[in-house]
């Protein structure tokens, strides 16, 4: 499921990461994996911090939002540092968890932890501090067990959303939210705030719930089922290929695309000739998602792209 992402350096927080840089001095790259339960990197020798002068292109679509995100991370992990404490975020989605350890993996004296909950979870917290504080994986993930009578009335991830967001809780404060059909689902969030669910939660849809809290280990998980497929464009354009891998036409992907319905890499688009490279995530509202593969060019200049369909 992780999406590669390319990086570039543009300008939106080149001041920012100056002021970061005349205290931080060039570590070597590692891989990171935006999926794992838990990724935990100490950082203890000196090096430099290029940091944010990668954000503003890596996370797609003028999201000034997620760019100012990672930028409070940032700003966290100097502040951990200097006071050797240890700091989390919130729930983070997918480019920006993976944008911000990107980065931190460049700071030195700094440990970041970040946790799901379970090995595919897509949104995770962070835990940042100095490595002399940050000795243990911090408890910051809690799960909830939502169940009901689902045999006859089936609720979607939307639905159980809603109902939880309803509650008044922002949405940064809750993580994945795994579906198990008639069983209900299990839900993954900040520690402080479960013994208000379980109070406060008592229908999803319309059918009523109740919640109780159970622990990581018993959450009841699945790799996601993908079918994969391989089709022939004239362009990598998102309208194109969105079509081909969702199998409708150009024209309604345009119309879904107008309604701020399509997202590339968990951001919203608003253009539809939006150009697609290999490891984007192209999901649309009611349709699912899907993941970009191996991109050829043919003889005949066109593309023979590979799409991965997540069922």
């Amino acid at each position: 499921m992780a999406a590669t992402i390319g990086f570039a350096a543009p300008w939106v927080l080149k001041k920012a990461a100056n002021g970061f840089a005349r205290s931080y001095v060039p570590l070597i790259n590692s891989t990171f994996s935006p999926y794992k339960t838990l990724r935990s990197f100490p950082f203890t020798s000196p090096l430099t911090f290029p940091g944010l002068c990668h954000v503003a292109q890596a996370i797609r679509g003028d999201d000034k939002h997620a760019i100012e995100e990672v930028k409070h991370i940032l700003e966290m992990a100097k502040r951990a540092s200097s006071r050797r404490e240890v700091l989390h975020t919130n729930f983070l989605t997918p480019p920006v968890l993976k944008e911000s350890m990107l980065t931190l993996e460049k700071l030195a004296d700094i440990r970041a932890v970040a946790q799901g909950g379970y090995p595919q979870a897509e949104r995770c917290r962070i835990s940042i501090g100095h490595p002399d504080v940050l000795t243990s994986d911090p408890d910051v993930v809690a799960a909830l067990s939502v169940t009901g009578n689902f045999a006859f009335q089936p609720c979607s991830h939307g639905d159980y959303l809603g109902a939880i967001l309803g509650t008044g809780i922002a949405r940064e404060k809750l993580g994945d939210i795994i579906l198990q059909e008639e069983k209900g689902a299990q839900i993954l969030i900040v520690p402080e705030l479960v013994d208000f669910v379980i109070s406060s939660l008592d229908k999803v849809g319309n059918v009523s719930v109740s919640c109780t809290k159970i622990p990581l280990i018993s959450l009841d998980y699945e790799p996601p089922r993908t079918q994969s497929f391989k089709t022939v464009e004239a362009s990598l354009r998102v309208d194109a290929l969105g079509s081909a891998g969702f199998k409708i036409s150009r024209s309604k992907l345009v119309d879904s695309i107008s309604k701020g319905e399509v997202r590339v890499n968990w951001s919203p688009i608003s253009k539809n000739n939006t150009i697609l490279s290999t490891g984007d995530v192209v999901s649309v509202s009611g349709r699912g998602r899907l993941k970009v593969g191996e991109i050829k060019t043919t003889r005949k200049g066109k593309f023979e792209v590979e799409l991965i369909r997540y069922l």
